[in-house]
């Protein structure tokens, strides 16, 4: 079984400093909902993994959140793509919580769900967070440069070994090597 993590914001829909706090303000990546759809196609199981903190600092409720997730499943399966499981950690970043990234809960949730390992699962994120939350799994890293992924790679923290300029190009990528 193959099987993906998508980092959210930043990832596979535009990101917001001001965060996204309702359905309209959630805005797909142009490719990114192709490349949920291509991955489906392949037989790869897509799921998601985001921190919003925006439910612990007051600025939208879980119910707005869920709504925002239903927005995102339509937007994918309209595109003939599938998310199979999306998990979120609603803690703020004082917290101390083991789901927020760079913590790996998450991805521990999505793998419990799936009743499937982490090792090597491909992990796409444009934050140094994602990336160190995948590798304290043994998952496989991945930066797009979308997202804050451009200042991601500016800071240098940690390394790198994977760099693909959005989603579309990363889950190219990963299909290839599927049929090498």
């Amino acid at each position: 079984m193959h099987w993906v993590i998508l980092d959210r914001d930043g990832v596979v829909n535009h990101d917001s400093e001001a965060f996204i706090r309702a359905p309209e303000q959630w805005h797909p990546i142009p490719g990114s909902l192709e490349a949920i759809a291509a991955l489906t196609r392949e037989g790869w199981r897509v799921t998601v993994a985001t921190n919003q903190s925006g439910i612990a600092r007051g600025l939208l409720d879980e119910p707005t959140l869920e709504r925002i997730h239903a927005r995102l499943q339509a937007a994918v399966a309209a595109a003939g793509g599938r998310i199979e499981a999306i998990a979120y950690c609603p803690h703020g970043p004082d917290a101390g919580c083991p789901c927020r990234k760079p913590r790996p809960g998450l991805y521990r949730q999505l793998a419990a769900r799936l009743g499937a390992g982490l090792q090597g699962v491909p992990v796409i994120g444009d934050s140094q967070r994602d990336l160190e939350a995948a590798r304290a799994v043994g998952a496989r890293p991945i930066l797009v440069r979308t997202g804050k992924g451009e200042q991601t790679l500016a800071a240098g923290e940690g390394r790198i070994e994977e760099v693909y300029p959005d989603l579309a190009q990363a889950a190219r990528a990963l299909q290839e090597e599927e049929h090498h």
